[in-house]
């Protein structure tokens, strides 16, 4: 095993978990990385009373005060990037340039986090002679955030960051197949000057989920993973009345209309798809072939061979994964299917136990096939066939997800036109990752998303705070009239 067996971190201690424990293996090799304590509702118990203990002072302190932590973090993400980096490869898989990418985004987030106090300034005005109405964000108190395998640096980033300096204590639940960049986030914090007790790691499965959505000193949760667990965790939340925002599932489609440019498009597309190795939410998973763009899909499967598993293509999260998304590719061939380029068996020398899939490209696929209707999760694109544009925006529409959409061309004109009738939350023109940067945020539509805003950038900053009003009058001589 090559690093020590994990503890839970609470107020700022490592403390066991209790409830068993889990192997964690790296999906590049297959190589034992750590043991994780599957925790239970006690360790739950435990950080909301931490968290509960410290969040007194610590919402008490102006934000200008609470941000000069952040500052501090953000440095310190910076000087241990390549360990960071090294971290989520090892037990994500990753490739280095991907891995550090995810960390360089950490340092975005947190850059925002440190303008909060030029965000969050209430309102005064006098609204009546004598009479004057203010307007103030408070933090909730405990909150939590569950976060996703796939990014155990970024997403955890997505919401610790804000939520802390808008004053709030923080129960992190990782994944339980990436904890240690959970672990590393904890120990940054702390050497940036966190007090303890304000930011909590309890790693476990669904006991640990379940004891956050049922626990009554918890205000608010954000969730990030597939639609099933995120309906049944905003479900469950809010009927214990709490603030919930879960982002769930994406099936994101690329319209290439003919006048597209052929090798921006073709490159943009091969990246979109297998970035990550496909395992995010924004990946390009299927791509709409409006009219005659046989010239620019020939591109597309060139650039898709020159992306080699193990080089710049790292591994998918585990051998579970590596049979699903193959089964897709399977299933859709035998449905008649044309599989242009296939990963299907792919291996990396000298990382022979590692869980790889092949860049994949499959042609003539019809939208009522499995794998144009559900997110793979891989490196693998679908190409359904349109006609017209109405038509591609009609294959788009009909997709439960909402999440983004993106159309290749030339034309102003047909971009506007497919971002105005495109339902999804995110939209990129020409952008096969249409990611917005802070301090837009980052959310979709329907069944990708649960509850109201998004969780980073501004809108954020309503869902980790409650707005107090505050109506003053000192000058009884004061002219008044019916609203004073």
């Amino acid at each position: 095993m090559k690093y020590p067996v994990l503890t839970n971190y609470i107020d700022g201690k490592n403390t066991p978990g209790g409830n068993g424990s889990l192997d964690v293996f790296s999906p590049l090799n297959g190589e034992l990385l750590s043991r994780v304590p599957m925790s239970g509702a006690s360790a739950v118990n435990a950080a909301v009373k931490a968290g509960r203990a410290a969040f007194a002072e610590w919402s008490d302190q102006p934000i200008k005060e609470r941000v000069q932590v952040f500052y501090r973090y953000r440095n310190l993400l910076e000087r241990d990037a390549d360990e960071l980096a090294a971290l989520v490869t090892e037990e994500n898989g990753k490739t280095r340039d991907e891995a550090l990418a995810e960390v360089l985004k950490s340092m975005e987030l947190t850059e925002f986090a440190c303008a909060l106090p030029q965000s969050i300034s209430g309102e005064v005005q006098e609204v009546s002679r004598g009479v004057e109405c203010r307007s103030e964000r408070l933090p909730l108190g405990v909150v939590a955030s569950i976060t996703p395998f796939n990014f155990p640096n970024m997403v955890p980033n997505w919401t610790i960051p804000n939520a802390i300096a808008l004053g709030n204590a923080m129960i992190l639940k990782p994944s339980e197949v990436v904890p240690l960049s959970a672990m590393k986030l904890a120990e940054l914090l702390k050497e940036a000057g966190l007090p303890d007790g304000i930011f909590n790691v309890v790693h476990g499965g669904r006991e640990v989920v379940e004891a956050i959505c049922d626990h009554p000193d918890i205000e608010a949760i954000s969730f990030v993973g597939s639609t099933k667990v995120a309906k049944l965790v905003y479900t469950r939340a809010t009927a214990n009345l709490k603030r919930a925002l879960t982002l769930g599932s994406a099936k994101n489609h690329l319209i290439v209309l003919p006048d597209a440019h052929r090798d921006m498009t073709a490159s943009n597309v091969a990246a979109s798809m297998s970035g990550c190795a496909g395992q995010r939410c924004m990946a390009a998973s299927a791509m709409v072939a409006v009219g005659d763009i046989d010239h620019i899909i020939e591109k597309l499967c060139v650039e898709a061979r020159k992306i080699v598993p193990g080089k710049n293509l790292g591994a998918v999260i585990s051998k579970q994964a590596k049979e699903r998304i193959e089964g897709y590719i399977t299933e859709a061939e035998a449905q008649g299917a044309t599989v242009l380029v296939d990963g299907r068996g792919a291996t990396v020398a000298g990382s022979e136990g590692g869980y790889y899939v092949g860049p994949t490209v499959i042609d003539n696929v019809t939208p009522d096939m499995k794998i144009a209707r559900e997110e793979v999760f891989g490196p693998v694109l679908p190409i359904l066939r349109a006609p017209t544009v109405d038509e591609a925006i009609e294959i788009e529409n009909a997709s439960q997800y909402g999440n983004a959409a993106a159309v290749f061309t030339q034309s102003g004109g047909l971009a506007r036109y497919v971002a105005e009738k495109a339902d999804a939350g995110m939209i990129g023109v020409n952008i096969g990752v249409p990611v917005p940067r802070e301090p837009f945020s980052f959310g979709g539509w329907s069944d990708s998303r649960f509850g109201v805003g998004d969780l980073t950038g501004k809108s954020s900053i309503e869902f980790w705070t409650k707005l107090k009003k505050i109506t003053t009058k000192w000058n009884p001589e004061a002219r008044s009239n019916w609203m004073s």
